[in-house]
């Protein structure tokens, strides 16, 4: 049998035009599923852009409605801070509002409402004071001088402040607990009686006095009232105090110590920062001769302070 060269030239042209249109087709329908997959993945990008662009939205109006609230309270306004949150990979960041707590109030310096201070001035006894050495009942020999009835002291004190206002009752009205001592001097020249007396007269010696010193020291526990709180200028009171006086020399029994109540009053002026100066005048009653010796009477003068 005769091959025709032509008819097998056309078969073989057929062949290759149809492998080659299979292989357009084929080709033609990847193509059409890679660009249905990239829309896809076009299309899914685009949702999350869109929820990613809600999400903000919605933070943004959380931070408006959150201003508008602290604008409309009387109190400071709180300033609100961004608080950003990463949600995995690609996810788009949210803005949620959070108050930062007002800054603390400066602490205000502590006023200094205690005090130290030194007292001096003048004294006066309402009688003269009697005692074992000098001017005595008891040994009527010898010199019997007495003392004078006026003298000097000097004294020091603390004041610990304890309410600015009497505890609600009285506005400023500070109500003070006072601790203080006082020393004062009547004389150091008296010459005294037998007892004092070198040798005593009552050894057969002749009248040769020696000087005594008149002094007393006292202890007082006081409270004070003292007005106008947050003035320079501040007038004060003690309605009442105790004090005890030691007295030197003793009385005629040997005794020294006396109690009695003082009462006082005086005012004081802030001259700078915590340095203060005042004047003062107390009178001081113990009820009488206590074996001979009558110590009421009354002090006046000045003092220096320094407020701690």
């Amino acid at each position: 049998m005769k091959t025709n060269p032509e008819r097998i030239n056309s078969i073989l042209v057929a062949a290759v035009a149809s492998s080659l249109f299979s292989g357009v087709l084929a080709s033609s329908a990847h193509a059409h599923d890679a660009s249905a997959e990239r829309v896809k993945e076009l299309e899914s990008q685009l949702r999350a852009m869109q929820e990613n662009m809600q999400m903000m939205q919605n933070g943004m109006q959380a931070m408006q409605s959150e201003l508008n609230r602290l604008k409309s309270q009387p109190a400071p306004v709180v300033r609100t801070n961004e608080s950003i949150q990463t949600r995995g990979e690609g996810a788009a960041m949210a803005v949620a509002p959070e108050p930062i707590p007002a800054p603390a109030p400066a602490v205000e310096e502590r006023k200094k409402n205690n005090m130290v201070f030194f007292r001096g001035g003048f004294a006066h006894s309402s009688q003269h004071r009697n005692g074992m050495t000098f001017q005595s009942d008891v040994v009527p020999v010898g010199a019997q001088d007495r003392p004078d009835k006026n003298a000097w002291y000097f004294g020091a004190g603390f004041d610990f402040n304890l309410t600015n206002d009497a505890w609600g009752l009285a506005p400023k009205t500070s109500l003070l607990a006072e601790l203080m001592f006082e020393y004062k001097e009547f004389s150091s020249t008296v010459q005294g009686n037998a007892l004092a007396n070198m040798p005593s007269q009552l050894a057969g010696g002749a009248l040769n006095p020696h000087s005594v010193s008149v002094t007393q020291l006292s202890v007082y526990a006081s409270p004070k009232v003292k007005f106008m709180e947050g003035s320079r200028l501040r007038p004060w009171i003690i309605p009442a105090g105790f004090g005890v006086h030691i007295v030197s020399p003793p009385g005629e029994s040997g005794s020294f110590f006396i109690p009695g109540v003082v009462f006082g009053g005086g005012a004081e002026y802030r001259i700078w920062k915590d340095l203060y100066a005042g004047i003062d005048a107390r009178y001081h009653i113990t009820g009488g001769k206590k074996d001979g010796v009558d110590v009421d009477g009354l002090t006046a003068g000045g003092y220096l302070g320094i407020g701690f």
